[in-house]
């Protein structure tokens, strides 16, 4: 940025505060930076984790339902399921990480068992719906934590193009804007004294 400030002492003042606050919004928003990027690594780990734990799951109770199907029957198994009543619901909650609103999913099953009268029903009928539900319960958690990753992704993402902006554009305007204004008055100062020497030598000829 070019330095257009007259150079009085009143702008020095306050090109020396403007510095100031510059520098302590820069280490602030530095700070929450490393603090962001902290927990996005923390999120992410997690994220990975819980990803696993849903896969995991699913293949697990998607093996157990083909074993259902093998004892009991395509059509067999359409009829139970009709008869079976889950039903769930979400309480979804906020929090804050650095200022940034994040979600606390909870998942609710509400189930009436029995579905069903247990004879002639494949023993794997009663694990398998229990697998699923577990699976729903990993779904929430997982989806919690990528809306997480999400919303403080962006935050990291603004907050480290703040962070470019003081560092690269104003901070190096302000000290130069300060080192320019110094400069100038120094010089001013110098003139003026320079004057005064002559003024004096001149007085004592007369």
């Amino acid at each position: 940025m070019k330095v257009d400030l007259a150079a009085t002492k009143t702008n020095l003042l306050k090109t020396k505060k403007s510095l100031a606050l510059t520098e302590e919004g820069f280490d602030l928003l530095d700070e929450k930076r490393r603090i962001l990027m902290s927990e996005l690594t923390a999120v992410i780990d997690s994220v990975d984790q819980r990803q696993k734990d849903v896969n995991n799951a699913l293949k697990q109770a998607y093996d157990l339902l083909d074993k259902v199907v093998v004892g009991t029957g395509m059509t067999r198994l359409e009829e139970l399921s009709l008869a079976i009543d889950v039903k769930t619901s979400l309480d979804i909650s906020q929090r804050r990480i650095m200022g940034v609103s994040v979600p606390v999913i909870e998942l609710y099953v509400k189930d009436n068992p029995p579905y069903y009268s247990s004879y002639d029903v494949n023993i794997y009928v009663d694990e398998a719906i229990q697998r699923f539900k577990s699976v729903l319960k990993l779904l929430a958690l997982l989806a919690e934590k990528k809306i997480t990753l999400l919303r403080l992704a962006e935050e990291a993402r603004k907050t480290i193009r703040k962070v470019n902006a003081l560092e690269k554009i104003y901070l190096p305007y302000y000290r130069q804007t300060l080192k320019s204004i110094s400069d100038r008055l120094d010089e001013e100062s110098r003139e003026a004294f320079s004057m005064l020497k002559l003024i004096k030598k001149e007085k004592m000829r007369q």
